[in-house]
């Protein structure tokens, strides 16, 4: 298999790639440099490179007080899935979530991500809400992992 580098993205390049998959996958949720910047501030993000490849990024979103609940989200550039890159992404992100000792896994798909959906659902999530953010048309669905 072929060797991922992973990157907790600190400089604005390094940034701007995880920048950079977000908002191919996700266009509704598109955000700036400085929406990134402040994600990184909350949760953990890494950045995955095949090589010198930009191939993806993940996002797990830590258990707070209020909600034992980490989400971890995966996310493969089109042209790099079904090489085994996903699993591996979404394995980082679930064992940071365990070791934040989260109780529960959560994920979010954008509806019209079939293949994203698909994925999830292979790695045992079911999903528990779809819904429609204001202002917008595309359904977004929260997953749990079963």
């Amino acid at each position: 298999m072929d060797t991922l580098r992973f990157v907790e993205p600190v400089t604005d390049a390094q940034l701007a790639d995880w920048q950079h998959v977000h908002n191919v996958i996700v266009p509704p949720a598109a955000m700036s440099l400085d929406e990134v910047r402040g994600r990184a501030g909350r949760y953990h993000l890494e950045v995955a490179y095949l090589g010198d490849v930009l191939v993806g990024c993940t996002t797990v979103r830590p258990p707070t007080d209020e909600n034992a609940s980490a989400t971890v989200i995966a996310r493969v550039l089109p042209e790099y899935r079904r090489r085994g890159f996903g699993e591996r992404l979404y394995g980082r992100g679930l064992g940071r979530a365990k070791a934040l000792r989260a109780s529960v896994i959560e994920t979010v798909v954008l509806g019209c991500n079939a293949e994203g959906l698909r994925f999830a659902q292979a790695q045992g999530f079911v999903e528990v809400e779809r819904y429609v953010l204001p202002g917008d048309s595309t359904p977004w669905i929260d997953l749990r992992l079963a």
